[in-house]
């Protein structure tokens, strides 16, 4: 569930997705990617230990 509301909200995971498709990718294979890729940002993540990064579009006020 994290990985189809990262691909619709994050817009790295967003476009990753979107590109998959584009190349003729079935949607279930390209969320199995973006499911990994995101895998692999959480694992970096704790590797580092590195919080995650605000989105520069939110505002702090």
């Amino acid at each position: 569930m994290s990985a189809l509301v990262a691909t619709r909200r994050n817009p790295v995971m967003r476009t990753f997705y979107h590109r998959l498709l584009a190349e003729g990718k079935p949607k279930k294979v390209a969320l199995v990617a973006c499911m990994r890729k995101l895998l692999t940002i959480l694992n970096a993540m704790l590797r580092t230990e590195t919080d995650r990064r605000p989105l520069a579009h939110r505002d702090t006020a």
